[in-house]
This record gives C-alpha cells, structure tokens and sequence, in this order.
C-alpha cells in the first residue's frame, strides 16, 4: 500500500517527528480495513519507543485501541507509564493518505490516567492544522484518580 505521509508543522520537533514516521510504517504494514486502522507510536522518558494498532472486535466493546495496546507495551517493557512523554497515532484517510488523529475519549482518559503531562498530537478539527496539547488538557474538567 502507498500512502501520503503526514505533512509536518515546523512546530513539530524531530523526536516526535520520529514518532509519527514510526506510526505511518506500522500501519503502513499491518493496516486491513475495519479491522487494524489505527496505529500508535509513544515516546519514554529514557527514549524507547512503543507501538501499538488498533484491534476491531465483532463486537465494538470488544475493541481495543491502539494508544490502550502501546501504553500496554510500553508497561510490559518496564516504563512507568508517567514517564510517557510523547504520543502520536494516525489513521489511513481517503485519498490513501495518513493522518494523525486525536485520541477517542476512553484513550484521552486512560493517557490523562498515566501520563498527564505527555504531548498528545492531533489534528485540529476547526482548522485542520496538526497541533498538540499535554494530555490533562485533553479532558478540562477531567476527575483526578490518585494511584
């Protein structure tokens, strides 16, 4: 499959652009319609680089998105997961091209959970401008958990 890569902002630093890159390559790989159409990349704070895909269940609870399945590695590889400081996830758009999606609500509460001050990068759906945002602000008025 040939598809467009993402046109980065300047604002966009390389470690995060890295990131991106990362994600378009493994969706690139694994992407079947209705079933992987999600990917993620995150960044840790000693560097390592986890990467998850979106699995479709029959059933849509049984869904399991992509940013649950990289915070889920990034654990099992021993990161604590407030340590997380980068996400990005894209998804294939029409006109075979990647786009980088915001989180849905559950993953915006599950990233704001474990790793609140993490960038999250989305794109803006007023302007369609690729922005980001720390993760607690994803969810304004957001209760807090204490662990």
């Amino acid at each position: 499959m040939s598809i467009r890569p993402v046109n980065t902002p300047a604002t966009m630093p390389a470690a995060d652009l890295e990131l991106l890159r990362r994600a378009e390559e493994l969706l690139a790989e694994v992407w079947v319609a209705g079933r992987h159409e999600v990917a993620t990349a995150l960044r840790a704070a000693d560097g390592s680089v986890h990467t998850g895909v979106h699995v479709e269940g029959s059933c849509r609870r049984s869904s399991i998105c992509a940013e649950g399945v990289a915070l889920g590695a990034a654990r099992a590889a021993g990161v604590p997961l407030s340590e997380v400081t980068s996400v990005v996830s894209v998804q294939v758009k029409p006109a075979d091209r990647f786009r980088i999606i915001a989180p849905c609500g559950v993953c915006r509460e599950l990233i704001s959970d474990y790793c609140p001050a993490a960038t999250v990068w989305l794109t803006s759906p007023d302007t369609d401008e690729v922005v980001f945002s720390p993760a607690a602000e994803l969810l304004p008025w957001k209760s807090r958990r204490v662990w």
